[in-house]
């Protein structure tokens, strides 16, 4: 069971804007209101253990490089784990979390939730 809910702000004075994915027995329900809830279950399926629960290693360098203002905050369950995620764009890493979980996010640009 997969229940999560997305907070998405394309800038610090923006409005927020939520999407949820919610899915059972690998497919969307219903309750799910992202533009591609399939896009996003199986960008979920595919890398969520990863990125919802990293594994400590080695760190890791990162370009200084600046995608965007936007931030979004994924809580909820993930196969029974709870789930609190903040994603951004300010370096290099951050823009590579952000474009692997692009279809629960929103494309490259934020874009609302929109893939």
């Amino acid at each position: 069971m997969i229940d999560l809910t997305v907070r998405l702000r394309e800038s610090p004075e923006a409005g927020e804007h939520e999407f949820r994915l919610v899915a059972d027995a690998g497919r969307p329900a219903a309750e799910s209101t992202l533009p591609d809830p399939a896009a996003a279950l199986a960008a979920v399926e595919r890398y969520g253990e990863d990125i919802f629960f990293p594994k400590p290693g080695p760190p890791k360098l990162c370009t200084q490089q600046y995608g965007g203002p936007q931030v979004a905050v994924v809580t909820g369950t993930f196969h029974g784990r709870a789930v609190e995620a903040v994603f951004t764009r300010t370096d290099g890493c951050e823009i590579s979390r952000w474009k692997t979980m692009a279809p629960l996010l929103g494309n490259a640009a934020g874009a609302s939730g929109a893939t």
